[in-house]
């Protein structure tokens, strides 16, 4: 056992060396007789024990333990203080500075000191057993585990530090966060196992981009978070976002199948868009979102205006919550008329918000009941509303009226949308083949199970399929042959705008003609002139909608104009 003493009293070394000399104990005793000379001696060997005395010229023992556990050698040592003074106070102090022990002089004896070496040491093994253990859960509780990236809590903690760094410099610092595209789609396509190895691959994807002195996070699920410090120009974060960008445009190969794993990123810089972490990742996360609303695989910045459109969508998502308690959704009615005599066939229905004496068109805020699950309520709400109208109207009619009500994507993902039909059908006497369900083609495009199971389900009840706003954009004849679709709905942007605009009107004739030979029924929106309901009746189109008839307008406006 190699023991350093460390006493500036001669007489007091001779009698720990004699003490020790005479114990059981094998030792190899090094002396020092003042804390500098005890520090440079323990740097250049190895020592199993430290007996140190408290009060020495110059510096103290304690400072001489302070030193000896911040000195990063691999190897640490047991420490037992020695003093004189029989102040517990001080033999507490000692041990918190990271001394094992603590004996009295006047108490040491040959038996007493080998028991305190002995209890050092073993009690140093111990705490060491603990600190490692202690390491290991740190790294755990730091680390993600799939991905072996430091995970959201280290990096929440870590961008605290780098913000408080960056206040003592005039650098900008940027927060990255990174979103992938369509990675749900991935999951369910292929399963959570090949997610998790895209992930890893997407992860060293990254690392490549960066120079290492970058913080890089794994937030959770597909979120990712980087942090660059010290940056001189904003700049600088974008060519890394764009590096990014552009490398993953590469599909990504698993089990020899390659996989398109773009992302999005939004970027908030300290101290323009926040002081605190949390306001720079309000801002980050705010800008991620725009991104993704440009249509994926982009970078942008958060910008002011950005904030307020972000609180404006909050505020809007709150009122919504109480919107159906309140009685503040209406429900308005659009006339479908035959173009050739003006004979009525129904309704569309079409939702309006009054909140304040304000009407709110669907545009303002039916994406935000989508995004915050509140569209499935609504979507009920609707359906009772026009199907429980329609059982009034049609009362002692001869020819019932027909009722077009839109589906959200998110409701064909939902089979109790079929129940709660059949449900209000059977309730108000309503013979469900009046509904006409409109879907736009951007829910086909999803083409799920789910999807075409509800579909063709609602079929099953008698309800007929119509196809709105066609020519928007995502047009497919696949969709006309894959869907029970009965109606198609020429979008009101192809109605001709003058007696000029050949092009749209050749446009609504080719439509026409397709749609015919399907043997489709033709609904045309947008008809708003004079000359559209003529070019409507001469090419033959079933029905028309459009300001020229009349636009959304109450149940009571309707009965009277109407009915």
């Amino acid at each position: 056992m190699n023991v350093l003493v460390v006493d500036d009293d001669k007489l007091d070394r001779m009698q720990i060396k004699r003490t020790l000399s005479s114990s059981n104990l094998e030792v190899n005793i090094t002396e020092a007789l003042t804390v500098d000379e005890g520090l440079a001696a323990y740097s250049e060997g190895n020592f199993d024990v430290v007996l140190l005395d408290y009060r020495m010229p110059q510096r103290d023992g304690i400072e001489m333990i302070v030193e000896i556990r911040n000195e990063p050698k691999e190897s640490s040592t047991a420490i037992v203080m020695m003093s004189s003074s029989e102040d517990e106070e001080l033999a507490i102090n000692c041990i918190k500075a990271g001394a094992q022990d603590f004996l009295i002089k006047s108490e040491i004896t040959e038996s007493r000191l080998r028991r305190a070496i002995q209890h050092a040491t073993t009690r140093f093994e111990l705490e060491q057993q603990l600190f490692k253990t202690y390491q290991k859960v740190k790294a755990l509780a730091e680390t993600d585990t799939l991905t072996n990236l430091p995970n959201r809590y280290y990096f929440d903690e870590t961008l605290k530090q780098a913000i408080a760094n960056n206040q003592r410099n005039n650098h900008k610092l940027a927060l990255l966060l990174i979103d992938l595209d369509n990675f749900k789609l991935v999951n369910d396509s292929f399963g959570h196992d090949v997610g998790d190895l895209l992930l890893k691959k997407i992860v060293s994807r990254i690392k490549g981009c960066l120079r290492g002195s970058e913080l890089f996070a794994r937030l959770g699920g597909d979120e990712f978070a980087i942090t660059l410090s010290s940056l001189e120009y904003a700049e600088h974060a974008n060519l890394v976002a764009r590096r990014i960008i552009t490398l993953m445009q590469k599909p990504v190969e698993i089990v020899s199948t390659p996989i398109n794993a773009t992302c999005s990123i939004g970027i908030s810089l300290h101290p323009d868009n926040g002081v605190t972490s949390e306001e720079l990742f309000k801002c980050a996360d705010i800008a991620m979102y725009k991104a993704k609303k440009l249509g994926r695989n982009q970078v942008c910045f958060f910008e002011t205006e950005m904030q307020y459109k972000f609180q404006n969508r909050l505020r809007i998502e709150s009122e919504l919550r109480t919107a159906i308690t309140n009685n503040e959704l209406e429900v308005y009615y659009q006339p479908i008329v035959r173009p050739k005599n003006g004979e009525l066939k129904g309704f569309e229905a079409l939702i309006r918000w009054n909140i304040d004496g304000k009407i709110r068109a669907p545009d303002q805020f039916i994406q935000i009941a989508e995004e915050s699950n509140q569209i499935s309520d609504i979507g009920v709400w609707i359906m009772e509303s026009v199907i429980h109208q329609l059982s009034l109207w049609n009362t002692n009619r001869e020819k019932p009226l027909r009722a077009a009500i839109n589906i959200s994507s998110s409701q064909l993902y939902d089979f109790e949308l079929v129940d709660k039909l059949k449900e209000f059908g059977s309730r108000y006497s309503v013979d469900l083949s009046l509904i006409d369900i409109e879907l736009t083609e951007t829910v086909l495009l999803e083409n799920t199970k789910v999807v075409k199971e509800v579909i063709i389900k609602l079929t099953e009840l008698g309800c007929r399929i119509s196809l709105d706003d066609f020519g928007t954009g995502f047009s497919s004849l696949s969709h006309l042959r894959h869907y029970p679709i009965s109606t198609l709905k020429i979008d009101r942007s192809l109605m001709p705008k003058s007696i000029e605009d050949t092009k749209n009107k050749n446009i609504v004739e080719g439509v026409t003609s397709m749609a015919k030979i399907l043997k489709l029924e033709i609904v045309a929106e947008g008809v708003e002139e004079e000359s559209n309901m003529q070019l409507c009746e001469e090419l033959g189109i079933d029905f028309v909608q459009g300001y020229f008839i009349s636009k959304p307008i109450p149940s009571s406006e309707a009965e009277k104009l109407f009915l």
